[in-house]
């Protein structure tokens, strides 16, 4: 029958919506309620009010427990619909038999049962998935009034039961953060400033007086009396926050004792109520007294030494000048200096260090005789010296009669209008450093490469394995297909891809140890790249590992390769659950960080805002003899087999050649933290979004690229492959041979070169003279090792990109179909 005739049959059914047809169409001689023509009125009266309802209901009539439902229970029930229709409740549901069995047996009865937030483990989608429910059951009755069935009504709260945890899992974090912050902090209530929150921070700054309960004035009268009673008026009167650095309080810690100065940072946040009026004031700060006092230490000794270089510098001049001996005799170069930046006057130390005589010097401007890549810093420091500040050993190459130059470290002290200078030789110093540092970094070079003499047979047992993958996949794909045979020539094309993938894998950590691998940093949100490995990490840590994430809040972007950051924390997280065998927990963090000159001395680093990515585990945690060498190559603490130690120097090298430093903070027993601190960007992160790379390739319209290849074999495999997606292609071997090309009028839409190439030419090289005469010249370099000198320190110009061997064809076409497309 047609739905219509169905609904004309049974009227009953008509308006059912969807399971109203369905119930029509059932073969319900199946069941044990028999065919539907000989439904009695109670059951007909019963099926015309569910399916009405717009709340889930389902029925089960007899001692079976057969279902008969509703559209909005066949939501419900997923993808076990429609097969639950006309089924017995117990096998139906078989995962919650003894549940449903139970219902039967009240319900039947005569009884009525409610839950509330019920929890039941259901199969609704093919799997196992934990839901949360109202279950309200009553009796079914017939015409004599006995129990005949069970009426189910199911209201879903899974997704309000999640929230609920989610919220409460929220505020028992929030509230262990508020317990153990090494800030302090307070929440105030009502503009009388009733204090109703205060962790243990706010406690021992106050001296533990009993506050909780009471106003501001009358727990802490210091406090109001100080203006700070004034200023919370001020904060909750306006609703603005009002911030304070190194602001002074005055307080005795111990009831009755002496009064002591502090110096606090804190911020006064005003709260609001739900109609946006504000119902209170946040206070959060941090002690910096011993900061401060330093600071303030710091600069009165700058200020004494300051003042008494000068009056040493100014007498031993004049004196010198004065009694002559000692300005004839000295090897420093003495001599005062005019606001025109001339010697006015010069000793004879000018003429025997840099061959000038008093009168060359007396008619030559300084920076006449500097070198040119020390003028414009010589110019600040001079203009630093016109100020009225003086200058302490601030140094400099000057051009000797001869040609050469030589190394001088001044000092400069200004007097009415006149500048008195003294500068040593310190080319030898100078020399001495160079060539310790050479030493030093051959040193480094030579146990870099001992290290790597020690890993070879190693590697090469990697690589021939490798390689034995690959072949082995060849080998057997020419069998098949040479008998024809094309059936599970994928599987053999997946095995030596994986192959290929993985010595990639490796030759990018050897990289990485080294610091040269070519990197394509990009403006990154370390939050979203968190967010985005969250899954995976959990996945790699296993379930004995509990895994939380703390993002800052308006975090600030850095600029970064994201792909090598995502490496480097994998890398940190394996590090982390190897550490805990038993179990524990692994927090990932990141927070803004601004360093002034100490905390940037600290951690090797210039002063200023940095983004910091933590990973800390509760595990067997470092000796100090171990965080020695935990960034040396191949140094390890695993079992033999178990690791090869580069892991650790990958991250260490990736994060210095990105700008930024890794810290080290563990203790045994009391596990490890590893903190990476990268430089913030200035800009946002943008609105890029990961492109998934699609199996089929982009067609090109006919323009024309220039390959320039040594490798034949590379060279033909990317010809052919540019040329089917609709390229014309012109092949070059070398460098010299790629810029004849240019020499003539034949188009080039983009020039496709690898970065290491014969002749003398590399790759960067070519693209930059070929951009002389093609002006704008889009550019992708292609390379499997490269220094990064090679395309320019690591910094493309616009226009160029770099893609790493080995790659997809597909995602080379498509690369190559976006820069020809911009």
């Amino acid at each position: 029958m047609r739905s219509g005739e169905e609904d004309m049959a049974w009227p009953f059914l008509a308006g059912g919506g969807r399971l109203g047809v369905l119930i029509a169409q059932f073969d319900w001689g199946r069941t044990s309620l028999g065919p539907i023509a000989g439904w009695p009125p109670h059951m007909k009266n019963a099926t015309a009010l569910m399916l009405r309802s717009k709340v889930a209901i389902v029925m089960l009539w007899g001692e079976a427990g057969v279902m008969v439902y509703n559209d909005a229970y066949a939501v419900f029930a997923g993808s076990r619909h429609p097969a639950l229709l006309g089924s017995n409740v117990r096998e139906g549901w078989d995962e919650v038999s003894d549940f449903n069995d139970n219902v039967m047996t009240v319900g039947l009865a005569g009884g009525t049962l409610n839950y509330q937030d019920q929890e039941l483990t259901l199969h609704r989608n093919g799997r196992a998935e934990q839901v949360w429910m109202n279950l309200d059951y009553s009796p079914l009755l017939d015409e004599a009034g006995r129990p005949a069935g069970v009426m189910a009504v199911v209201v879903e709260t899974t997704a309000k039961v999640m929230a609920e945890r989610r919220l409460s899992s929220e505020r028992e974090r929030l509230a262990q953060l508020f317990e153990q912050a090494p800030s302090f902090m307070a929440m105030l209530r009502g503009p009388e400033h009733r204090i109703e929150l205060a962790n243990p921070g706010y406690m021992r700054l106050i001296g533990h007086r009993p506050v909780l309960g009471r106003t501001l004035a009358e727990a802490l009268p210091d406090v109001a009396a100080q203006g700070y009673l004034a200023l919370l008026d001020r904060v909750y009167a306006s609703g603005e926050a009002h911030a304070a650095t190194s602001s002074k309080y005055a307080v005795a810690t111990e009831p009755g004792g002496p009064v002591g100065e502090r110096f606090l940072d804190f911020v006064l946040q005003p709260i609001r109520d739900a109609e946006g009026s504000v119902a209170g004031i946040f206070v959060q700060g941090v002690d910096v007294t011993d900061r401060t006092e330093s600071v303030h230490a710091l600069r009165r000794t700058e200020e004494q030494l300051l003042a008494l270089n000068a009056d040493l510098e100014r007498q031993v001049i004049e004196r010198s000048r004065e009694r002559g001996l000692f300005w004839e005799l000295t090897s420093d170069l003495l001599g005062v200096l005019n606001g025109d930046g001339v010697f006015e006057t010069s000793n004879p130390a000018w003429q025997a260090v840099l061959g000038w005589s008093q009168q060359e010097v007396g008619s030559t401007p300084i920076f006449d005789l500097l070198h040119p890549d020390d003028r414009q810093a010589t110019r600040l420091g001079f203009e630093q010296l016109v100020a009225g500040t003086p200058v302490l050993n601030f140094v400099n190459r000057y051009r000797c009669k001869d040609g050469s130059y030589r190394w001088l470290s001044w000092i400069g002290v200004p007097e009415e209008g006149k500048y008195y200078c003294s500068g040593r030789d310190i080319t030898a110093e100078k020399e001495t450093q160079l060539e310790l540092a050479l030493a030093q970094e051959a040193l480094r070079q030579s146990q870099k490469m001992e290290a790597v003499g020690q890993l070879t047979g190693g590697i090469a047992h990697d690589f021939n394995n490798l390689l034995g993958g690959i072949s082995a996949s060849l080998q057997v794909l020419e069998a098949r297909l040479a008998k024809g045979k094309l059936d599970g020539v994928e599987r053999y094309i997946g095995m030596g891809q994986d192959s290929v993938r993985r010595a990639a894998a490796l030759t990018q950590r050897l990289l990485a140890f080294s610091r040269r691998q070519t990197l394509d940093p990009k403006p990154t949100d370390l939050n979203r790249l968190v967010g985005g490995m969250e899954d995976l990490i959990r996945r790699t840590v296993g379930p004995a590992i509990t895994l939380e994430v703390v993002g800052a809040g308006g975090l600030w972007p850095t600029r970064v390769d994201a792909s090598q950051l995502e490496n480097s924390l994998l890398n940190l997280c394996i590090n982390a659950r190897d550490a805990m065998p038993d179990g524990g927990r692994l927090t990932i963090a990141t927070a803004n960080e601004w360093l002034d000159e100490r905390a940037a001395a600290e951690r090797e680093l210039a002063p200023g805002q940095y983004v910091s990515l933590c990973v800390t585990d509760s595990g067997v945690g470092m000796s100090s003899e171990v965080m020695a060498r935990a960034f040396d190559p191949f140094f390890t603490t695993k079992p033999l087999g178990q690791g090869t130690g580069l892991g650790l120097s990958m991250v260490y090298g990736f994060v210095r050649q990105s700008g930024g430093q890794v810290r080290i903070r563990s203790k045994p027993g009391h596990g490890t933290t590893m903190g990476l601190y990268l430089p913030r960007h200035a800009g946002d992160t943008g609105a890029e979004e990961a492109v998934a790379l699609r199996e089929a390739m982009e067609r090109g319209d006919g323009e024309t690229v220039l390959v320039i290849e040594d490798e034949a074999t590379i060279r033909l495999l990317i010809t052919e492959v540019l040329q089917e997606a609709g390229y014309q292609v012109i092949g070059a071997e070398d460098g010299r041979a790629g810029l004849r090309v240019f020499e003539t009028t034949r188009r080039i839409d983009l020039l496709l070169t690898d970065v290491g190439l014969p002749g003398g030419m590399n790759g960067r090289q070519v693209a930059d003279a070929a951009r002389v005469v093609r002006p704008g010249l889009k550019v992708l370099f292609i390379t499997g090792y490269a220094e990064n000198a090679a395309v320019g320190d690591g910094h493309l110009e616009p226009g160029m990109e770099i893609m790493t061997k080995p790659f997809e064809v597909a995602a080379l076409a498509n690369r190559v179909r976006a820069m020809i497309g911009h």
